[in-house]
């Protein structure tokens, strides 16, 4: 029996981007019919859908109506189909936390970057996607304040990372210069939206797609041998 080929998928994706991890949820599916066929190793990369949020941040749907000319009711109609999206790809949006659910927030996610970055480096990929998942989780069904660096190294803690190192990684200039860099080859490679997934270093997958979207894409990626 011959062996999985191995790929390497680098997602360009934001905390903020619920797209992001419906994309994810679909990878997730599209590698389960592979299975066998195809082991993919996932590293993300960071995105800024809003580099200008400022620290305070903004209500969700009021950030919504403002970046995108919506009316409250058509934010409000786009909120409940990406529910449902999320339902159907085996993401919950809900809170989950206790008691009466805080306003739904956008935040600034240069630092939550930062602590992926550093997580990658010291940790490797798989931990590196456990944090990711986390800082989701923290975000959309938790809401919790991803841009506080204190929230940010209580999360890193909860998926088995050093807290106090996790905490100095967050103010480490050298890995906010990383992040730039990787932030300005996005858009070198033309990727204005995410999640935008990159195999082997060369092909793009934009968007959020279906399972057996991304199966046959990785599978004819595998098939060229790279």
């Amino acid at each position: 029996m011959s062996q999985p080929a191995r790929l390497t998928i680098d997602i360009y994706s934001d905390v903020m981007c619920p797209w992001c991890i419906i994309g994810y949820s679909q990878l997730q599916k599209g590698l389960a019919l592979l299975e066998g066929e195809i082991e993919a190793e996932i590293r993300w990369l960071p995105f800024e859908l809003n580099p200008d949020m400022p620290p305070e941040g903004e209500g969700q749907a009021e950030h919504i109506v403002r970046k995108y000319g919506r009316t409250p009711q058509q934010a409000e109609a786009g909120r409940a189909q990406l529910l449902e999206i999320g339902w159907r790809a085996g993401y919950s949006f809900d809170f989950m936390g206790e008691g009466e659910p805080p306003k739904a927030m956008m935040r600034n996610t240069f630092a939550a970057h930062k602590l992926l970055k550093w997580a990658l480096v010291e940790a490797g990929a798989k931990v590196q996607t456990a944090l990711k998942l986390a800082l989701f989780d923290a975000h959309f069904q938790q809401r919790r304040d991803v841009s506080d660096p204190d929230v940010l190294a209580d999360i890193a803690a909860s998926v088995g990372l050093d807290r106090g190192a996790a905490r100095a990684a967050i103010d480490d200039e050298a890995l906010g210069q990383i992040v730039r860099r990787e932030e300005a080859q996005a858009w070198d490679m033309n990727i204005s939206g995410v999640p935008a997934m990159v195999v082997q270093g060369k092909f793009l997958i934009p968007g959020a797609q279906e399972p057996e979207v991304y199966a046959n894409a990785l599978r004819r990626v595998a098939a060229k041998g790279l």
